[in-house]
């Protein structure tokens, strides 16, 4: 039986070094090598979808991969594909590397300078591992190997443009037409999400950051089941505390909710830091709230410009919403695509203050009307970014929800 091996190298020289060797060994199927991160999970992530047959038994991750880290790479490749063995090829050789790398979800790793016969011996390992996996689904219950759930992250253009506000109804429309929904707030310094959804949890992201690994005992502990049926992963109530949360807590968080929901939307705020620009990156789909003024769509653009000389986002890949949108404005939708470069959504939600002021007041943005024309159109946009299941269940859940009673509760309280 053969041996399909895919591998991952960002230099060119280490890249044709790696492919050389693969070449050599006996009954092997060595693939082009990939340039980067994002390239390799996109590749296991079209092949997972057509069958987990499709997928390679071993992938190499070379030190020098990018933009994501080699052991966050691998441990999303565990996290996401887990019948397949990774190697990791690095110059440091220590123990302490050794350990991360296991625990990160690595099969084995091989040295620099590469050597023949330690390169055949890691990855005969990883693929006999690999095979073992694949029988014993084979003859089991189906492990999901596939590309895990949709992430959508949510960031403004600027403050006060409806942010959270966008985000919270994402979650509530996927939630409401089936799907199992995780909302993250990452606006670290002044996450609003629990105050919108009248919750008071000690729990937060923060409480992740030391975690190297996170199990799903340890996930469950720090998200609060809110009563519409979405999981919340709360900013800290201290901003400082927002420091401690680095991009590597950030793609290990995003990676396990990724894993466990179906849908995982993020509020990332209207201030660009490491942490939440490494969601944005992971995301599935990029959404940038603006409103149709001048400064705002400065910001946007300023935004979109600086996603793409980070390298965390390109402008024709990020969805630009359009928020308090009214046809006498003189910035129309059209008129912010071509600004921004990116591409519009079809959905503009309306100016609706009065709409919103009562349930914000109160706390309890989930008992927002189901007439509201914001609410339409943020759950339109759902429908738009393939979040609910179809829109007659969305409407439906969002109707029975504006008809609770006492024990589902609408109560204004000042917050």
């Amino acid at each position: 039986m053969s041996t399909r091996i895919l591998p991952a190298v960002g230099d060119a020289d280490a890249a044709r070094a790696v492919s050389g060797l693969l070449g050599q060994l006996p009954d092997a199927e060595p693939a082009a090598p990939l340039g980067d991160s994002t390239s390799l999970l996109d590749t296991l992530a079209r092949l997972a979808a057509e069958s987990l047959d499709e997928l390679p038994e071993v992938v190499l991750v070379h030190e020098r991969i990018g933009p994501v880290p080699a052991l966050e790479l691998i441990r999303e490749v565990a996290l996401r594909f887990p019948a397949v063995g990774v190697v990791l090829v690095t110059a440091d050789t220590s123990p302490g590397l050794y350990s991360a790398a296991m625990d990160s979800g690595a099969r084995g790793l091989v040295g620099l300078p590469l050597s023949y016969e330690e390169l055949a011996q890691r990855v005969q390992a990883a693929s006999g591992w690999s095979v073992g996996v694949r029988r014993h689904l084979g003859a089991g219950a189906e492990l999901h190997s596939g590309p895990g759930g949709t992430v959508v992250t949510v960031s403004g253009a600027k403050g006060g443009v409806g942010t959270t506000v966008t985000a919270v109804q994402l979650a509530l429309a996927a939630a409401a037409s089936g799907h199992t929904v995780a909302l993250a707030d990452l606006d670290l310094q002044s996450g609003d999400v629990a105050s919108y959804l009248d919750v008071q949890f000690r729990r937060s992201v923060v409480d992740l950051a030391t975690i190297q690994d996170i199990s799903p005992r340890v996930l469950q502990d720090a998200l609060y089941n809110h009563e519409s049926g979405v999981a919340l992963l709360l900013a800290p109530a201290d901003g400082e505390r927002g420091e401690d949360v680095t991009d590597r807590v950030v793609r290990q968080t995003v990676s396990a909710l990724r894993h466990r929901y179906e849908v995982v939307v993020v509020d990332c705020g209207t201030h660009l830091n490491s942490a939440n620009a490494g969601a944005v990156e992971m995301a599935d789909r990029a959404v940038l709230v603006t409103t149709p003024d001048v400064i705002a769509v400065r910001a946007a653009k300023r935004m979109v410009r600086l996603w793409d000389r980070l390298q965390v986002r390109k402008a024709e890949e990020t969805i630009t919403l359009v928020n308090r949108h009214t046809r006498n404005t003189e910035i129309q939708p059209a008129l912010i695509e071509k600004i921004t470069a990116t591409r519009v959504a079809r959905t503009a939600v309306p100016a609706g203050f009065k709409e919103l002021q009562a349930v914000v007041d109160a706390g309890r943005l989930q008992d927002l009307d189901a007439k509201s024309t914001v609410k339409q159109a943020l759950w339109g946009l759902a429908g738009e970014l393939g979040l609910v299941k179809n829109a007659e269940a969305a409407t439906r859940g969002s109707r029975l929800k504006g008809e609770r009673g006492p024990s589902g509760g609408r109560r204004a309280r000042a917050k």
